[in-house]
């Protein structure tokens, strides 16, 4: 392998990623010549052992922000800093595999059209995670989905395919893409310079689909590579905070749609898009709202206890206090 740092700028935006932090930032650090670690106010303590290892290194620069101001925004923090010809966007809890970071580096550099380019995710079981290939999930391809449409596209492949594409045979070869995810994204700078920033309207989620579709509307491609493969951990910054997550998930759908499909989709199937993003949304917060709603309850109802013992009870009367104090003795 060649240990030459590549000539990329890593921007790793965390907000709480746990030990996973720490594999993401050895990869980073061997492989890039500059790592820009943005943290969204994580817990401090916590934080500061996680990267204690790497406080001093030449190539590593730490940005800690007071609030957590948003994955989109946040990675803006760190693209003001970066430096070198090509930016990788780099969750925390992705690990990068060795020669991944050179290997999506190659392909951007190779691929004279080419503006974006991202890597093979996997899960911690080796398998392919969706999102590291799309295609775009416009209104009609996800009332597609939603509805079941997909098993149809065999039959009408132009009308009833479905934006997932891991399910497909994996490439030999890098291939264009309409999307990649926002986990493992690289962009290179005469991209940077045509679209500018992300969205940080964004808080979390679907501002990497934005990405891509203004990449592709300056006319640039989009590549996957399926030999940079990214071990991604998938939920590793969420796990404790899921109603969070999937309330942002969901508003960042809704202003995807606004964003770039209004004007180009009938009112009625916006209308029904937006009513499935909310119920979407009841449907998967509900098993965290009921637990975390028992909880809430049972904490209200300990804290009450000291108050109910303290209030005074029925008046009793002299005979009955008799018969108490004769009991008790």
């Amino acid at each position: 392998m060649d240990t030459v740092p590549a000539a990329v700028s890593v921007v790793i935006v965390n907000h709480n990623a746990g030990a996973v932090l720490r594999d993401c930032l050895s990869t980073a650090l061997a492989e890039a010549r500059q790592v820009i670690l943005v943290d969204n106010a994580s817990v401090a303590k916590t934080f500061d052992r996680l990267i204690a290892r790497f406080a001093m290194h030449p190539r590593l620069t730490v940005i800690r922000s007071a609030e957590n101001v948003g994955f989109a925004a946040g990675c803006n923090i760190g693209l003001a800093q970066a430096s070198e010809p090509a930016v990788l966007f780099l969750n925390p809890d992705s690990v990068p595999a060795e020669g991944a970071i050179r290997a999506m580096l190659d392909t951007l550099e190779a691929d004279g059209e080419a503006g974006m380019v991202g890597g093979l995710l996997l899960s911690v079981d080796g398998s392919e995670q969706g999102g590291g290939r799309r295609a775009i999930p416009t209104p009609w391809r996800s009332f597609v989905r939603a509805f079941g449409l997909s098993r149809f596209a065999r039959r009408w492949p132009t009308l009833f395919d479905d934006f997932h594409l891991h399910m497909q045979p994996l490439p030999a070869e890098p291939i264009a893409v309409e999307a990649i995810s926002g986990a493992c994204m690289m962009i290179s700078r005469t991209a940077l310079e045509a679209v500018g920033p992300m969205d940080d309207g964004y808080f979390l989620h679907c501002e990497d689909l934005d990405y891509c579709m203004r990449i592709r509307a300056a006319g640039m491609r989009i590549l996957f590579n399926p030999h940079a493969a990214v071990t991604h951990v998938k939920g590793g910054c969420s796990q404790d905070r899921q109603v969070f997550v999937e309330w942002h998930k969901h508003k960042g759908m809704l202003r995807f749609y606004r964003k770039h499909f209004r004007h180009r989709y009938p009112t009625a199937l916006m209308a029904v898009v937006r009513c499935g993003v909310w119920a979407r949304f009841a449907a998967v917060s509900m098993p965290h709202l009921v637990p975390s709603a028992r909880r809430w309850l049972a904490a209200r109802q300990w804290s009450l206890r000291p108050f109910a013992e303290a209030a005074p009870g029925p008046a009793r009367s002299a005979g009955m206090l008799a018969a108490e104090r004769s009991v008790s003795s």
